[in-house]
C-alpha cells in the first residue's frame, strides 16, 4: 500500500472528491482523513471520524446527487471547494468547503451550502 502521509493537498483532495461521488464513504474516511479531524459547520463543530460520517450522512440526506466543482484553489496545506448539487425540485447553488491537510490527511474541514427547494406546480 502507498504511503498516504506523502501525498500533496491536492492528491488527498481528488482522493476526497472521487470517494465522495462513488459514495465510497468509510474509503473516504480511512484514507483521507485524520482521526483527530475538526469539521465546523452552521450546525456546529465535531470532532473525529464519527463526525466525518455524521455530516456526510446529512448531507446524503439533503443534497441533491451529481455534483459540480466550479472552483478549486489550493496553496499550500490549505484548498477551497465551490461546489453545486441540482435535481428537479431543489438545489445548492452555493456550496463552500475549506480543508487544511496535513501529512497526507484531512485535519480540518468547514462545510457550508443552502438548500433551495422548489415547491411542486
Amino acid at each position: 500500500m502507498p504511503d498516504l502521509s506523502k501525498r500533496s493537498t491536492a492528491e488527498v483532495l481528488a482522493d476526497h472528491l472521487r470517494c465522495r461521488i462513488a459514495g465510497e464513504v468509510e474509503q473516504d474516511i480511512e484514507r483521507n482523513y485524520a482521526p483527530d479531524v475538526v469539521v465546523m459547520t452552521a450546525k456546529g463543530m465535531k470532532k473525529g471520524h464519527a463526525a466525518v460520517r455524521d455530516f456526510a450522512k446529512m448531507l446524503v440526506g439533503h443534497v441533491p446527487p451529481g455534483y459540480e466543482f466550479p472552483m478549486k484553489l489550493i496553496e499550500g496545506p490549505f484548498a477551497f471547494i465551490e461546489w453545486r448539487a441540482r435535481e428537479p425540485g431543489r438545489s445548492v447553488e452555493d456550496g463552500a468547503d475549506s480543508f487544511v491537510v496535513q501529512d497526507g490527511k484531512i485535519v480540518f474541514q468547514s462545510i457550508h451550502y443552502s438548500l433551495q427547494e422548489t415547491m411542486p406546480g
